[in-house]
C-alpha cells in the first residue's frame, strides 16, 4: 500500500498505463473534435488533436500529483488510505455513470466544426491543447485514479516517473486506436459508434469501481 509497503516499478508501469487509458476515455468535446478532424482530414490530424490533448492531460496530472503529495503524512496511514480507495472507487463510479448515460450527440456543434477547421499540425495540435486545458475539472478525475490504484508515491522517483511514462502511453495509444478505427469505418461512420463507445466504456469503468469497492472492504475485513 501507498506509504507502507514498497511499490513495484512494474505495478506502477501497469497502473499508469490504465490510469492514461481511463483518463483519454472519454468521448466529450476534445474525443468528438479528434473525430470530426478524423473524419474530415485523416487519422494524422486525429492524432495530432489526441497529442495536444494528451499533454494538456499529463499537465493536469502531474499538478494533481504534485498537490497530493504535500499530503503524504496523511496518506501513509492505513485507514486514511481506506478511505482513499473508498472515496476514489465512488468517484470513478459516478464518472463511469456519466460516461455510460452522457448523450453525444450534444457534442457536435458548430463550435465544434469551426475548431476542425484547419489543415495545418500545429493548429491541430494548440487548439485541442488549449480546448482540453479550459476543463480543469479534469483534475478531480486524477484525483479519483490516483486515489483508487494508490499511484502517487514520491519516496520512489523512479518507479514514479516510468508509471507517468507508462500513463502517456497508454493515453496516447487509446488515440491511435480510436483514430485509426473511427478512419477504418468513415464510410459508415455516424453518432450512434460515439454513443457505443461511451456505454462500453462508461460500463467498463462502472464494474472497474464496483470491484475496487470490492477489493477495498474485502482487504479491510
Amino acid at each position: 500500500m501507498l506509504g507502507i509497503e514498497p511499490v513495484t516499478t512494474f505495478e506502477l508501469a501497469y497502473k499508469g498505463f490504465i490510469i492514461g487509458i481511463i483518463a483519454s476515455a472519454p468521448t466529450g468535446p476534445i474525443g468528438i473534435l479528434g473525430i470530426q478532424r478524423t473524419l474530415k482530414n485523416g487519422p494524422k490530424y486525429g492524432v495530432v488533436t489526441g497529442v495536444g490533448a494528451v499533454i494538456s492531460d499529463v499537465i493536469y496530472s502531474l499538478i494533481t500529483a504534485l498537490g497530493m503529495s504535500f499530503v503524504m503524512d496523511f496518506m501513509t496511514n492505513r485507514t486514511n488510505i481506506f478511505w482513499m480507495e473508498i472515496i476514489g472507487s465512488a468517484m470513478l463510479f459516478i464518472f463511469g455513470l456519466y460516461m455510460f448515460r452522457s448523450n453525444p450527440n450534444k457534442y457536435f456543434l458548430p463550435k465544434a466544426e469551426k475548431l476542425s477547421k484547419g489543415n495545418n499540425y500545429l493548429h491541430h495540435f494548440f487548439t485541442a491543447l488549449f480546448l482540453t486545458l479550459s476543463n480543469p475539472l479534469i483534475i478531480f478525475l486524477f484525483i479519483a485514479l490516483f486515489a483508487r490504484f494508490a499511484f502517487i508515491v514520491p519516496d520512489q522517483p523512479i518507479p514514479q516517473v516510468i508509471g507517468f511514462i507508462t500513463m502517456t502511453c497508454g493515453a496516447a495509444l487509446w488515440w491511435v486506436v480510436l483514430t485509426y478505427g473511427v478512419n477504418k469505418i468513415r464510410k459508415t461512420f455516424n453518432v450512434r459508434y460515439v454513443r457505443i463507445l461511451n456505454v462500453t466504456v462508461g460500463g467498463i469503468v462502472i464494474i472497474a469501481s464496483l470491484l475496487g469497492f470490492m477489493f477495498t472492504l474485502m482487504g479491510k475485513l
